[in-house]
């Protein structure tokens, strides 16, 4: 039981970085979507969120994704037969060569402790600082699990973590609002002290097929049927530089969640390295 909500927890963090899209694999180019009407720019050069979110959106995607490196403070509330499960994650992400994470992630509810953890995620494994209170803390501070034993933990296929992980970045969230077709632009707002656009719109099956990989559709298709909902509502904001600063599901259904994450210092340096081995121990089976 424990190794699963270790997994589920390594998961969720992916997931908060790189919505429900997090295994797109299409190269990080917008897919679906198309303006209406013709050219919208302004005297700046920049395109009019009103008059053609898509390709305002277009150009945040393209521009995020590009930074390479972010800080995240986001958390995720999912309410269950036996009440509200919490998680957050922050720390700093680096997408590089596929994501890479130096993070605390904190569970409180359905039994977990509510303790901060220091997780470090890798190429090919996460490595989690327990700390001697935790309940099977080895004498070494750190411990090793392999992507692919977490990903059969949680029923997929032993490569099921590294293909989420060798394309989720903060642009995602950005595709999958274009794919919908069903994006608009609220109106200005502040986010941490900065003005923004919101946008908004709403994520369905049949919005994105055709338009985005068979892995993101699948990965949909899962996060809905959990759930029992039919739909995701997708909000995000994007600043003056075209980055995403903010963006927030909220999931209906049998099992409702909702998920906000906040994006800052983009183009900063994350150490990502492991830890020593002589600092480190591997999970059984890992």
């Amino acid at each position: 039981m424990r190794s699963t909500r270790i997994a589920a927890a390594v998961a969720g963090a992916v997931m908060l970085v790189g919505s429900l899209s997090a295994c797109n694999d299409d190269g990080g180019k917008a897919s679906g979507g198309s303006s209406s009407g013709g050219s919208s720019d302004t005297a700046g050069g920049k395109q009019d969120p009103a008059q053609n979110p898509v390709d305002a959106l277009k150009a945040a995607q393209e521009a995020t994704a590009g930074k390479k490196t972010a800080k995240i403070d986001g958390s995720t509330t999912t309410t269950t037969t036996n009440g509200q499960v919490k998680q957050s994650t922050k720390g700093g992400l680096d997408w590089t060569q596929g994501m890479q994470m130096n993070v605390e992630n904190t569970m409180t509810g359905g039994g977990s402790p509510g303790k901060p953890i220091k997780a470090i995620y890798t190429k090919d494994a996460v490595y989690m600082n327990m700390g001697a209170a935790m309940p099977g803390a080895s004498s070494k501070p750190w411990m090793k699990y392999s992507y692919a034993a977490l990903s059969k933990q949680l029923g997929g296929s032993g490569t099921l973590f590294q293909d989420v992980l060798q394309n989720a970045n903060p642009s995602q969230p950005i595709e999958l609002l274009i794919a919908s077709g069903t994006a608009k632009a609220v109106g200005k707002e502040a986010v941490n002290g900065v003005q923004a656009t919101h946008y908004t719109g709403t994520v369905t099956m049949a919005q994105l097929s055709g338009k985005v990989s068979k892995s993101v559709r699948d990965l949909v298709q899962k996060q809905l049927e959990k759930g029992g909902a039919k739909s995701e509502q997708l909000d995000v904001w994007i600043d003056a530089d075209n980055l995403l600063v903010k963006k927030e599901e909220k999931l209906g259904g049998k099992q409702p969640s909702s998920s906000t994450a906040l994006f800052s210092d983009y183009g900063t340096k994350v150490d990502v390295a492991p830890p020593p081995a002589s600092q480190t121990a591997t999970a059984p089976g890992a």
